[in-house]
């Protein structure tokens, strides 16, 4: 009888913890981003290298505090990919970070169809908006944007564990 309650019991207690963790890994640590009208949604210019608030729409986003990578954001715009590729730097991040599936408006694998297609391009938004990230932005064909981290070369050297180098912004202490 004591071992049918100890594997009931750990059983139990693994199926809490299973469900707590993939709570919190889903849910948990994400929070909507309020929207700031004309400040969202920034790409960097070509001859400034200063990032540029854009004309959008319909914003919205969701982010994390236990991850730099964590921003998610959909928009709309007007501007034309050949006017945005004239004014401001492209980006070689091709390959959108999957969003969580409740956030419904990013679709990493349609974005990531729409830019192998070339219906849509990525653009440099900020440079090192924390250490090692930078903010990339996806524009299709049809005026539908897409925002997302990723890490830059310094970030990759960061945490991955190899040696940064002198080419590297000063890590923050924390």
């Amino acid at each position: 009888m004591a071992g049918k309650l100890l594997v009931i019991a750990l059983l139990l207690s693994t199926a809490i913890a299973g469900a707590a963790i993939y709570y919190l890994q889903i849910y948990g640590f994400y929070y909507t981003v309020d929207a700031q009208p004309g400040q969202d949604v920034h790409l960097m210019a070509q001859d400034t290298a200063e990032p540029r608030p854009i004309a959008y729409t319909e914003f919205q986003a969701i982010d994390a505090d236990s991850s730099p990578i964590r921003y998610r954001a959909c928009f709309t715009t007007d501007l034309s990919l050949d006017d945005m590729s004239a004014t401001y730097v492209e980006s070689d991040k091709t390959e959108p970070r999957v969003a969580p599936d409740w956030f419904d408006c990013f679709d990493a694998l349609a974005i990531g169809a729409a830019i192998g297609e070339g219906r849509a391009r990525t653009y440099l938004a900020v440079k090192n908006i924390a250490f090692g990230v930078d903010r990339v932005v996806a524009v299709t064909d049809e005026g539908k944007g897409y925002v997302w981290h990723e890490f830059n070369d310094c970030g990759e050297k960061a945490y991955d564990g190899t040696v940064v180098g002198e080419t590297c912004p000063e890590r923050p202490t924390n």
